[in-house]
């Protein structure tokens, strides 16, 4: 017969959600510890509800910093662990892009964070600099050079010649770029996500950027150069979800538009914004009739283009 190994207890550096955290060290520790229960954790962290930890877990309830710090006590983490858990509270539970980028800034000062997860700075790079995904894209012109001198040229506006380098070994690092037997830069299939995990800080910072180029073109930028516009309309909830569908078909029909063009020379920014303006209406009281209370009624709103 073969010998079982006992199970792992988990470390608290490999996991980007708190919650999933808890939940393994609850099963280990049930698994270990006769008697273990939710009773007995809540006494371990000072706390009078038996029923808190199930509560945080199944995220009905959300950790202050201080029962951060009775949490990471009742799970028996040393002092740097614990002070990984509670920045890691911090980070889940940040409520703006800016406050996670800050806490994940803390997270990756930690070492067993950082060698557990050793592309997450390259991917951090890859989404909050708008000129990595261009040079990646610039890379599948006939004419591309690889020079970072050239490269830096390239872009709109350009960049010094020492973060095109830098953008290139990041680029190659991620597995976006890859040298061919002739060591030329080439442009690889692989696809950078941060999928649905809470790590999806990241694009959310890459949208924000792409979001201030578009408004620095709005400037920089000559009409016959650019198409800018907005649209606002008042649909129901069910044709809101119908026009997100149409908007992820559309960037797929692009996508093979531009695949099949054999003579690529310029790198465009293509964003897509699509948000609610106002409350759905049980959000939002009684509906009343704009025209009975001597409102005007505007139902469409023209289109603007810049």
């Amino acid at each position: 017969m073969t010998a079982v190994p006992p199970p792992t207890k988990p470390s608290v550096y490999g996991y980007s959600d708190y919650r999933c955290y808890l939940k393994d060290y609850y099963a280990y520790a049930k698994g270990q510890e006769y008697g273990f229960s939710f009773r007995v954790f809540s006494k371990r962290a000072g706390i009078s509800s038996s029923n808190y930890l199930r509560l945080v877990m199944d995220g009905k309830r959300n950790l202050s910093a201080n029962m951060a710090a009775r949490f990471a006590q009742a799970c028996g983490l040393p002092e740097a662990a614990s002070a990984f858990f509670c920045e890691l509270v911090a980070y889940n539970q940040a409520e703006t892009t800016q406050e996670k980028h800050r806490h994940y800034e803390r997270l990756t000062r930690f070492r067993p964070f950082r060698e557990i997860r050793k592309l997450d700075s390259a991917q951090a790079d890859y989404h909050s600099t708008w000129y990595l995904p261009a040079i990646r894209e610039l890379c599948s012109r006939p004419d591309f050079v690889d020079d970072a001198k050239w490269i830096a040229a390239q872009l709109e506006p350009s960049i010094s010649t020492r973060d095109a380098r830098r953008a290139v070994a990041t680029l190659v690092e991620l597995g976006l770029l890859r040298r061919d037997e002739r060591g030329r830069l080439k442009q690889t299939d692989t696809l950078v996500t941060t999928g649905p995990g809470p790590l999806g800080h990241h694009i959310k910072k890459y949208h924000h950027v792409m979001l201030e180029r578009a408004g620095a073109a709005l400037d920089s930028l000559s009409r016959e150069e650019r198409d800018i516009s907005t649209l606002t309309l008042c649909v129901s909830h069910e044709k809101m979800l119908e026009l997100k569908q149409r908007l992820r078909d559309f960037r797929r029909d692009l996508l093979q538009l531009a695949e099949l063009d054999n003579e690529p020379e310029r790198v465009v920014q293509i964003n897509f914004q699509l948000f609610p303006l106002s409350k759905r209406r049980e959000e939002d009281g009684p509906h009343t009739d704009p025209a009975a209370s001597g409102v005007a009624d505007e139902r469409r709103n023209p289109g603007h283009s810049q």
